[in-house]
């Protein structure tokens, strides 16, 4: 059986919950619900990259890396790592935009395409 580390369970764990509060939030505060669907992928994909004892100081180096270590060579389709950097900048209006606000329709988005990164992510983790 494959051996997960402490880590790597850790951010897989704060993903799940990030995704769920994201889903929650939608119809209430959708720069509540659109922050936090990008921090269930930002997690999921530092989950990924913590199987393999791969860590990242910055948001930037993670988005780097998803385009880098998982486009690039093909592990990953464009469309994720598209819909990854759609979330960090969506993420940006969320929390720094000042008056500008994230739409519902926005948000509803924004939890789907988290979901799709969860989901390519999940095949590498045991089931609990």
């Amino acid at each position: 059986m494959l051996s997960v580390s402490p880590e790597a369970l850790d951010y897989w764990a704060r993903a799940a919950q990030a995704l769920r509060t994201a889903e929650s939030l939608v119809d209430d505060d959708p720069d509540a619900s659109s922050s936090r669907a990008y921090y269930a992928a930002f997690y999921a994909v530092s989950a990924l990259f913590a199987l393999e004892q791969v860590s990242h100081a910055k948001h930037t180096a993670v988005e780097r890396a998803v385009h880098r270590d998982l486009v690039k060579p093909g592990k990953w389709p464009a469309a994720l790592g598209a819909a990854f950097s759609w979330l960090v900048n969506l993420r940006y209006t969320a929390d720094y935009g000042g008056s500008e606000h994230v739409k519902k329709e926005d948000a509803e988005l924004a939890v789907e395409r988290a979901r799709m990164i969860l989901d390519a992510v999940r095949g590498s983790f045991p089931e609990p």
